[in-house]
């Protein structure tokens, strides 16, 4: 084999492990929005690099070869997703680009710290924390990185005090503004949905819809419903949830038009750079 074939393969492997045009660098360092639940509490999130939008239908298929979003089209974020698809999702695309998994899924073996009894699936899933694939953000990296990290501007929504300028939710995402109190027959007869990524404007960092369009699984358990975490909200939920430091839990094997995901993945390997 020749030199310059050699050079070509090494090449290509390099441009494989690059990170994608749409990601960005997160800086690591401390909370310093206020807001946030992990504000003044000593907590250090590390640098890493983070989807600058939910993970689109396209992209899904793309990995999947199907779309169970309940609203179709190229750029909407996918949804009715549960978040062992999304787990799934993450180790098929770092494969299909030449990147090592995140996540060692065992289907054959129940998560025995599992005790929700709405989840029938209960995979045993571990991470490999060398991994330079795809993943899901922990609660913490999410809030930090929904909160604007350390260019935070101490906004209660991600990028805004004013919700209609960076999300979509229950009263904005229909045919018209919503006013009054919630009902979903209302939301129905509005024709509220999901909107295309990015349609509004980013947080301090060029994140966008972190506040709206679809809630955001991240990585970690739920303590109290041995579920896990979401955050951000979604076009059908209140103002409220979408502040950066709202937090719920949903059962792994949850699915919903209103929920969705975004990846990231870690700096701490060489093949990140």
């Amino acid at each position: 084999m020749n030199k310059l074939y050699i050079s070509a393969i090494a090449v290509m492997s390099a441009c494989s492990q690059r990170m994608p045009d749409n990601f960005v660098f997160i800086k690591g360092g401390p909370f310093t929005n206020s807001h946030s639940n992990y504000y003044g509490k000593n907590i250090t999130v590390p640098g890493f690099n983070c989807g600058l939008f939910e993970v689109t239908q396209k992209e899904w298929q793309q990995v999947m070869g199907n779309n169970p979003s309940a609203f179709k089209g190229d750029q909407l974020p996918v949804e009715t997703v549960s978040w062992y698809d999304c787990i799934e999702y993450c180790n098929k695309r770092s494969i299909k680009e030449d990147l090592q998994p995140y996540y060692t899924i065992n289907k054959d073996k129940r998560d025995p710290t599992n005790t929700n009894e709405l989840d029938d699936v209960k995979w045993t899933i571990t991470i490999n924390r060398n991994s330079n694939g795809y993943r899901l953000p922990t609660e913490a990296e999410w809030e930090y990185a929904a909160s604007g990290g350390q260019l935070s501007k101490n906004y209660t929504y991600s990028g805004s005090n004013t919700i209609n300028d960076i999300a979509w939710f229950w009263q904005n995402s229909g045919d018209k503004y919503l006013t009054g109190n919630w009902s979903w027959l209302m939301l129905e007869k509005n024709r509220n949905k999901t909107k295309p990524v990015g349609s509004k404007q980013p947080n301090e960092l060029g994140l966008y819809d972190m506040s709206g369009n679809v809630r955001e699984w991240c990585w970690n358990g739920a303590d109290t419903l041995q579920g896990r975490i979401w955050k951000g909200g979604g076009w059908m939920g209140a103002d409220f949830c979408c502040s950066s430091s709202f937090r719920a839990g949903y059962q792994a094997n949850g699915k919903g038009p209103d929920q969705g995901f975004r990846v990231c993945r870690s700096v701490n390997s060489t093949l990140n750079n």
